[in-house]
């Protein structure tokens, strides 16, 4: 397949700096996804590598040679539309096929090769159907067959799943793993769903405001955000992110979460990594809802908290705790907090706290990247 790399990549459109300085690699057969919300600039980037775009700066390779002045067809790749953009008035096995018909391909290596996806793709029952009376679920397969007979170095898929309903996106997420395993394709995948990403990806490139804010394994990403960014994107629901100061207490290092009694332990090392200037920026504690332990007796070493809001999901409660509240604005601090849907707690009932002293992250409030 392809080894696909990225060197200082800028697109701009007018005034908008839609790729900022983008510098990526992208090994070959790695399944990477670019994540992050509607604008950020994750689908300009899949278009620049398809050359459906020109970088005002920077260089594109695919398998080492410089591609920004090859044009899409001469870059071998397959891009995958969020619309399914299938011929109507062609059926299934010639929609399949259309890719290998234009370029000439022998009769009996065309109907090998449209037999072969569709096996795979678990459609060759539907070869003589045409797009009007297949499922969302289906069309999307015939989108996918036509992009792999091809058998190009990349797959670029561009939300491919947005228009399927829930059941369908699940079982279509399943489809596309197998595959890509299956046939050892370099593919890059665009979504702004986290659970794709997530349950799809190799590594993930989490972009934002077209700045690639961290890349990583989906257990780097959400349990190792570099940046505020991240720390709040990942997660659901998100981590808790709340202002802190750092301070003595009895003599020893504690970090108090403002505007609150809630003081907390640090070690002298990560005491050591709180420079001046982060102090002088400001501060921001984090911590997932799942890394806090919640007693119904609370007693020491717990903080005490009042249940503000319940949310029972089925498989979890999310529980909203009142930790203080806003001098200047009067708003409720809260912190949000997963428990198993046995712990049975009323709004208004004082519980006990407990958080993961090794799963906790602060940043640097004005450059928003973690120190620890």
């Amino acid at each position: 397949m392809a080894h696909i790399k990225l060197e200082n990549v800028v697109k701009r459109f007018g005034d908008v700096v839609a790729v900022k300085d983008f510098n990526l690699e992208i090994h070959d057969k790695e399944f990477v996804v670019f994540l992050g919300p509607s604008g950020c600039g994750k689908t300009t980037t899949l278009r620049l590598i398809a050359g459906l775009e020109t970088p005002e700066e920077g260089d594109i390779f695919i398998d080492g040679q410089r591609v920004n002045d090859l044009s899409p067809a001469d870059r071998d790749i397959a891009f995958v539309f969020q619309f399914y953009a299938l011929y109507p008035h062609l059926n299934v096995y010639d929609n399949i096929a259309f890719p290998l018909k234009a370029v000439k391909v022998e009769k009996s290596e065309i109907d090998a090769q449209v037999k072969r996806v569709a096996e795979i793709l678990q459609i060759s029952d539907m070869l003589k159907r045409k797009p009007s009376v297949l499922s969302g679920g289906e069309m999307q397969r015939v989108a996918l067959g036509r992009a792999m007979v091809r058998q190009p170095k990349v797959y670029l898929l561009d939300e491919p799943m947005a228009n399927l309903d829930a059941k369908i996106r699940v079982d279509t997420r399943a489809e596309i793993k197998r595959l890509q395993h299956e046939i050892g394709a370099t593919t890059i995948f665009v979504t702004h769903d986290q659970v794709e990403a997530m349950s799809l990806a190799d590594r993930i490139a989490v972009i934002h405001e077209g700045v690639l804010q961290q890349i990583g394994t989906p257990h780097e990403i959400y349990n190792r955000p570099q940046s505020l960014f991240v720390a709040g994107f990942m997660g659901m629901p998100t981590m808790n992110l709340l202002d802190a100061e750092p301070t003595n207490r009895d003599g020893a290092s504690v970090l108090r979460l403002s505007h609150t009694d809630v003081h907390l332990h640090i070690s002298p090392q990560r005491q050591a990594r709180i420079t001046s200037d982060a102090e002088e920026n400001g501060l921001v504690f984090g911590i997932r809802p799942e890394h806090i332990t919640a007693a119904k007796q609370p007693s020491k070493p717990h903080i005490p908290a009042q249940v503000h809001l319940i949310e029972p999901l089925g498989a979890v409660n999310i529980l909203d705790m009142r930790l203080g509240t806003h001098s200047e604005t009067e708003d409720p601090i809260l912190l949000r907090v997963r428990t198993h849907p046995t712990f049975r707690v009323a709004v208004g009932d004082t519980i006990g706290l407990r958080f993961d002293e090794k799963e906790m992250h602060l940043f640097d409030r004005k450059t928003e990247q973690t120190l620890w």
